[in-house]
């Protein structure tokens, strides 16, 4: 069954769960039809936002197959300099903070194309990789990254201590928010470190995605929207105490949380205990902020739509910038199309003359913003926005404009 409604939530396994987002039927948001031919069968199930009172972790509760989703995957992580700068600097805050040698073992979930694992090369650590999608777990292999390709579990986890020993770290780079069975991985991650080893858990923080009004941040992938107190009650429901939380800037602001085991920390970190309070103060514990934040939703909606509309009516051109996950739950939320966005452009292969989910608009080569020089680019991917702006500057020096569509649509 490709989809099916969860009834209870994924930390605490309670039932208390109020839904304050609705986006709309959605098409799955990294399943770009190769051709017309395609947009018939596009299957759309519904996008929406729940929050749990009793251990309050933000989640969607319908569920896709993962078999669907990621045995063949098009988002690669070596395709960014923003994120080949991440990861290097990553694995040196991992070998520093653990005191890693040659004799250590890092292992990483939904490893993808081995990006961040080759940078723990340079410094001798033995390495790991478990990564589902069968195509991209090859190209980590032939890039010199020892990759299991499976789908990551607490069985998994056994078997791989079984075949490759304990892991000093663990490590699970924006996964976390994709898994179902959250509890279940978590144990797995428990289960593979050391005693003293650390499971390190990086993800787009709650905090800042109500903040910024991520919403464009939801789809079906990812199940879940993690505060330091969500996933603080989800360690303690398996085992696991939080040490330690690094804020970072990637992915529109997300958080590095370090985490022990039980068999070595007795308790979560003061440090830690102290950010869950300060979120109380923010209301990310009470059903009434996330009210607030779907107004939110939906008058940006409706500035973004009137912004695009006056533009055409002015008989200017707009492009869009990226073919992200998040771009597709925006257009699709907001109903814009080819007749708004002729086209958008990508640098990844992987994407380029495909179209995007639902709204159709071809993808085509990044190139073609200079070779057609339009007057707005629309950043679909408005994370990397000062990379891509850096990347066009001809096309800004020749007059071109941006538009940054969150929080408040803007012009720059």
């Amino acid at each position: 069954m490709a989809h099916h409604l969860r009834k209870n939530c994924r930390a605490c396994n309670g039932t208390d769960l109020h839904r304050f987002l609705e986006l709309g039927p959605q098409p799955l948001a990294n399943a770009l039809p190769k051709s017309p031919e395609e947009f018939k069968d596009e299957a759309f199930y519904p996008l929406d936002v729940y929050f749990c009172k009793s251990c309050s972790l933000v989640q969607i509760l319908d569920v896709i197959d993962p078999s669907v989703l990621f045995s063949h995957y098009i988002y690669l992580t070596g395709t960014s300099t923003t994120i080949a700068e991440h990861n290097v600097r990553y694995a040196q805050a991992v070998v520093d903070e653990l005191n890693l040698s040659a004799e250590s073992m890092v292992m990483e979930i939904a490893s993808n194309d081995g990006s961040l694992l080759k940078k723990f090369q340079p410094h001798g650590v033995k390495t790991l990789g478990i990564e589902p999608a069968t195509n991209i777990a090859k190209i980590a292999r032939d890039a010199g990254v020892e990759t299991v390709n499976e789908f990551f579990s607490l069985e998994t986890a056994k078997a791989i201590r079984e075949s490759h020993g304990p892991a000093d770290a663990i490590i699970g780079n924006n996964v976390l928010a994709h898994v179902d069975e959250t509890r279940d991985f978590m144990s797995g991650a428990r289960h593979i470190i050391k005693p003293d080893g650390r499971a390190i858990f990086e993800f787009p923080y709650l905090g800042e995605f109500m903040d910024r009004l991520e919403y464009d941040t939801v789809y079906h992938e990812h199940m879940c929207y993690f505060s330091v107190t969500a996933i603080m009650r989800l360690g303690d429901e398996i085992g696991l105490r939080l040490q330690k939380v690094d804020h970072m800037p990637v992915h529109g602001g997300s958080i590095r949380a370090w985490f022990g085991s039980d068999e070595t920390f007795s308790d979560h970190s003061d440090e830690v205990k102290a950010i869950a309070a300060k979120e109380a103060e923010q209301g990310l514990t009470t059903v009434d902020r996330y009210v607030e934040f779907a107004d939110g939703v939906k008058a940006n909606r409706t500035a973004l739509l009137e912004l695009l509309n006056k533009l055409k009516a002015e008989g200017k051109t707009v492009a869009g910038y990226g073919a992200p996950a998040k771009g597709n739950t925006l257009l699709n939320y907001c109903g814009i199309s080819t007749d708004l966005v002729p086209y958008t452009v990508d640098r990844s292969p992987l994407k380029v003359n495909l179209y995007l989910p639902g709204v159709h608009i071809p993808v085509l080569p990044a190139e073609t913003i200079l070779e057609k020089q339009p007057d707005y680019v629309l950043i679909l991917a408005w994370n990397f926005a000062e990379e891509i702006m850096g990347q066009q500057q001809e096309y800004k020096d020749r007059g071109g404009q941006f538009i940054i569509p969150l929080p408040e649509p803007k012009i720059v």
